[in-house]
């Protein structure tokens, strides 16, 4: 029983140890063929050293599954893995004149160069490529944020409905002015029926008879003028035509273009603000005052000089409304935003060729800026240099009387009676 027991033992050592010979031979050769996988894929063809090329696929039968799967592995990382600071930058700036072929050329090259370096990481890109990289993120990413983006003016119908009054009935469009390329917070809105776009239309032809050949406008109808589908036509047609005027650079700079959007707002302003409606006046002239800024009224002030009555009226009568409705901050912003135009030159100031709202918003935004605690050292210089001129600031009448003493009329006959003399030789 004993001599039994001993010789089973005998199977199972000696059983043993043959299976660990084959295993360790079997992980041996597998070892050897991965690392003669490992250094075809590192070496181009014929560059093998001499002790290598007796080997071929009758010794490793498994050689031809490995070799497809590295060069796989090969193909799928090289582009990613061989980007050079040079090569990277130099095929962007190429754009086009590289030609169509020019990223698989690149990428092409890039292979290549993987599987001859040595000095390329197998598993990922060294610390110098994965620095540049994230260098060239970094610098797109900056790029992006202060990238210009084009803007234009979009116009569009948002609401239309059939008004009725006593002896007439009319279709009130309601038209929202937005600026494309970014998020705008704050649209302006206009309200206008097809009357008001035929008047519009006709003054362009009177006036700028040339400019308009090629503009179209949408004729009225004799029938079925308040159908839906008519309506829904009109929408769209007077959309298309107020983008056609703004697209040409000689149209949509012209008073009688950029007075259809604001000018009615801005008299409405006035009226409620001299009958003491400071709340109601305030709606209609900050929507005259985005309107304006949308249009580009404050680049035309030194080109346009109806503009320029315009614009610092409509800031002057926002700086009273606030100021009497006691929102001082806002009144103060507006005060000092009509300043920054109205400063007169050294020139100016010795000839006393000063804007009649000058001494009224200085004397205002010096108050202002001491209640709401602002810098109000800058303007007060101001009067005094006007003060040391022989200018007498003592007897002027403040922003608000000034405001409602004068009318936009006036100014704007003022306005164009001084250009009529000056026309005429």
């Amino acid at each position: 029983m004993l001599l039994l027991c001993s010789g089973m033992l005998l199977k199972v050592v000696l059983g043993s140890c043959v299976f660990c010979a084959l295993q360790g031979w079997r992980t041996a050769g597998m070892a050897s063929k991965l690392f003669d996988r490992l250094r075809r894929t590192l070496f181009k063809e014929g560059e093998l050293p001499a002790e290598t090329e007796g080997h071929g696929a009758e010794d490793f039968p498994e050689s031809s599954e490995l070799e497809d799967d590295t060069d796989c592995v090969s193909a799928r990382l090289g582009g990613t893995l061989c980007f050079e600071g040079e090569g990277a930058l130099d095929s962007e700036d190429a754009g086009d004149a590289s030609g169509p072929d020019s990223d698989s050329d690149f990428f092409g090259e890039s292979i290549d160069n993987a599987c001859s370096s040595t000095d390329t990481s197998p598993i990922g890109p060294s610390p110098k490529t994965s620095n540049l990289i994230t260098r060239q993120l970094q610098e797109n990413w900056r790029s992006s944020k202060t990238r210009c983006i084009p803007e234009k003016l979009i116009f569009e119908v948002t609401d239309a409905s059939v008004v009725h009054e006593t002896n007439s009935k009319y279709v009130l469009y309601t038209i929202h002015i937005i600026h494309s390329g970014t998020f705008d917070k704050t649209p302006a809105i206009i309200t206008r029926r097809y009357t008001d776009f035929e008047r519009l239309h006709s003054r362009l032809r009177r006036r700028h008879g040339d400019e308009m050949d090629g503009v179209f406008f949408p004729r009225k109808k004799l029938r079925k003028n308040f159908a839906a589908e008519t309506i829904a036509k009109r929408s769209r047609a007077f959309e298309q035509y107020l983008t056609h005027l703004h697209s040409l650079p000689e149209l949509r700079s012209t008073p009688t273009f950029l007075e259809f959007f604001y000018l009615g707002d801005l008299r409405a302003g006035q009226m409620l603000m001299r009958v003491g409606r400071y709340q109601d006046a305030l709606g209609s002239l900050l929507n005259a005052l985005r309107l304006q800024e949308k249009l580009g009224c404050h680049q035309l002030l030194q080109l346009n000089q109806l503009q320029r009555v315009h614009w610092f009226f409509t800031l002057s009568s926002l700086v009273t409304c606030f100021q009497e409705l006691g929102q001082l901050s806002e009144a103060q912003e507006h005060c000092d935003r009509a300043l920054q135009d109205l400063a007169p030159s050294q020139e100016a100031l010795q000839q006393h060729q000063l804007h009649p709202l000058l001494i009224p918003l200085l004397q205002s935004n010096v108050r202002l800026s001491w209640k709401v605690s602002k810098d109000k050292r800058r303007w007060e210089a101001l009067l005094q240099e006007i003060q040391e001129q022989g200018i007498d600031i003592g007897n002027q009448p403040n922003l608000k009387e000034c405001l409602i003493k004068e009318s936009i009329e006036d100014s704007e006959g003022l306005v164009r009676a001084k250009s009529k003399s000056e026309d005429v030789p």
